[in-house]
């Protein structure tokens, strides 16, 4: 049966086409930099949003269905799975992302839970090997449900505590047994509204339990992918304890947590932590956790996480830059952790909304391209530091210079001259390596 009957196989065209259902500038066969471009970005579909989500918000009903022509709830798990990688086939997407509760939905008890997780996850498996798909990573839903008002591993009552790790056991059984290259943990009501009623210490203590739980019994079984910890600042809670990737970072330091876990940074968590895109994957790359991308966009000027498809090309541009600089990725990639806006309420809407977010970053993957090549951006940060390299400078960074030094050569040097940032000419140079000839 075929659900998107209207819908073609997307082809690249190139950027002269008109065509809004094909590529203009993703061609995943195309060879950049020794590699297919699809190998850059491993594009992956979001199975919430895409498969799930009808474009229901606070103030109103779904205006796209999706039980996929079913009432039984794991006969519609089912059919969505075929219509799943129906979509994906025809968007040639290599990968896709999962909550358990995304691929089945809960049932009234625990087992009978997973068994139907077990069924969809059945179909999956028969899915993926007759088409090569597979999850890029997978992960367990431990907000959704009403149990978890206070937080999972946060929670106040042991006894969620204890749900909510016999969830995730169960989720990274699923991974594993689909392949899974990574297992994510967003803690979406991990956090608090008030200190008045919250023991800080503890609820960070046990979010460290239950992820050493999950790794250990990960490994356990066989998994030798990467775990990741997706930093976002608030909502639903008012103070979420994974709040960018510098927070993310210093907890899985101090929790011994580094050499398992890595981040996967998404553009609408940083820019509502009050970050760019980059530089959440800057501090990422520059600290050794760079791992895995949620590729979406905010609107500014809404305070919350919108997940819109990302279409601004100076976003994907740099974060391209970043993800070329760490190496590309290893077992991540370009999730779309995106919905389309609630009135387009067609299908087509949706495969339109993925053209536009992958032709976005193979834009971006090629504007890297060119900046690395120009070299003017690379060049302009080398010399801005050079004085570190020789005299004074190396002094200082390799460990020579003391306070009395220091104090020594400012009293004989007077005042010292400073150099400009000249941020107006290197945003000229960026634009002109993306527009120019």
């Amino acid at each position: 049966m075929a659900y998107f009957p209207a819908i073609p196989q997307i082809a690249y065209e190139g950027a002269k086409s008109k065509s809004s259902l094909a590529f203009h500038f993703y061609d995943p066969d195309e060879v950049i930099l020794g590699k297919p471009m699809r190998d850059h970005l491993r594009f992956a579909m979001s199975y919430w949003h895409t498969m799930c989500a009808e474009g229901a918000d606070m103030f109103g009903v779904g205006t796209l269905r999706k039980n996929y022509g079913q009432s039984d709830p794991v006969a519609s798990a089912l059919a969505k799975a075929d219509a799943a990688f129906e979509l994906m086939q025809k968007l040639r997407l290599d990968f896709y992302c999962f909550h358990d509760r995304d691929i089945a939905p809960e049932a009234e008890t625990l087992a009978e839970t997973n068994a139907r997780l077990d069924t969809v996850a059945d179909r999956l498996e028969e899915l993926q090997q007759a088409t090569g798909i597979r999850p890029l990573w997978g992960t367990a839903n431990l907000f959704g449900h009403p149990r978890y008002q206070n937080g999972a591993a946060s929670s106040c009552s042991p006894e969620v505590f204890a749900f909510a790790a016999a969830q995730v056991k169960k989720a990274i059984e699923l991974t594993v047994r689909l392949g899974g290259g990574g297992y994510v943990f967003w803690g979406g009501r991990e956090g608090y509204e008030t200190l008045l009623n919250t023991n800080y210490a503890l609820e960070q203590e046990n979010i460290a339990r239950l992820f050493t739980l999950a790794r250990d019994y990960a490994r356990s079984i066989g998994f030798t992918g990467s775990f990741y910890i997706e930093p976002k600042p608030r909502e639903p809670m008012k103070h979420q304890y994974d709040y960018d990737a510098a927070t993310a970072i210093g907890f899985l330091r101090k929790y011994g947590l580094e050499g398992d876990f890595k981040l996967n940074i998404e553009a609408n968590h940083a820019t509502l932590a009050g970050h760019t895109f980059q530089h959440e994957l800057r501090i990422a790359r520059e600290e050794g956790f760079f791992g895995s991308i949620d590729a979406n966009i905010g609107d500014p000027l809404l305070g919350w996480d919108t997940d819109q498809f990302p279409t601004n090309v100076y976003d994907s541009a740099l974060a391209m830059w970043e993800v070329l600089e760490a190496g590309g990725f290893t077992l991540g990639g370009l999730n779309f952790d995106a919905k389309t806006r609630r009135p387009s309420n067609r299908f087509e809407d949706l495969f339109q909304a993925y053209i536009a977010g992958m032709d976005s970053f193979a834009l971006g993957l090629r504007v890297a391209v060119k900046l690395r090549a120009d070299g003017r951006l690379g060049e302009f940060v080398q010399q801005r530091y050079a004085g570190y390299q020789t005299g004074l400078g190396a002094q200082i960074t390799g460990g020579k210079a003391t306070l009395q030094s220091l104090e020594a050569w400012a009293l004989a040097q007077g005042e010292v001259a400073t150099t400009s940032g000249r941020q107006e000419y290197l945003e000229a140079v960026l634009n002109d390596v993306m527009f120019g000839g």
